[in-house]
């Protein structure tokens, strides 16, 4: 598994690049944790070259969507491949999370709530 990051703002893009699994899972978890720079911003994972996702992976994705949840934005997870995207199907994830053709769409979407609804509102 490789992971790479980049900073947005009110956005941390991830990219995950082979396969989640149960010896990679917590790297992925810890990683997340890493590069979020505030806990009320967007996460999006770019998912284009992830070939493989266990529970153990979707676990890491659902705890991140509910932190995410907790502080008022969300887990957004692009271009998701047939077998991340079956899993995440036939488990019911889908609810959790918002998902979007590419990581381009994924950054509009989110420049979109922002601009509706700013976090730092006061």
């Amino acid at each position: 598994m490789k992971l790479t990051c980049r900073h947005l703002s009110g956005a941390t893009v991830i990219t995950i690049a082979g396969q989640v699994d149960t010896t990679s899972s917590a790297r992925l978890e810890d990683y997340i944790d890493e590069q979020r720079r505030r806990l009320d911003e967007h996460v999006i994972v770019d998912m284009s070259r992830l070939s493989f996702l266990d529970s153990s992976g979707l676990a890491v994705l659902l705890a991140a969507a509910a932190l995410a949840n907790a502080h008022g934005v969300g887990l957004h997870l692009a271009a998701l491949q047939s077998m991340p995207a079956r899993l995440l199907e036939i488990t019911g994830a889908l609810r959790a999370v918002t998902v979007y053709d590419h990581v381009e769409q994924a950054i509009a979407a989110i420049e979109d709530l922002d601009r509706v609804s700013p976090s730092e509102s006061g």
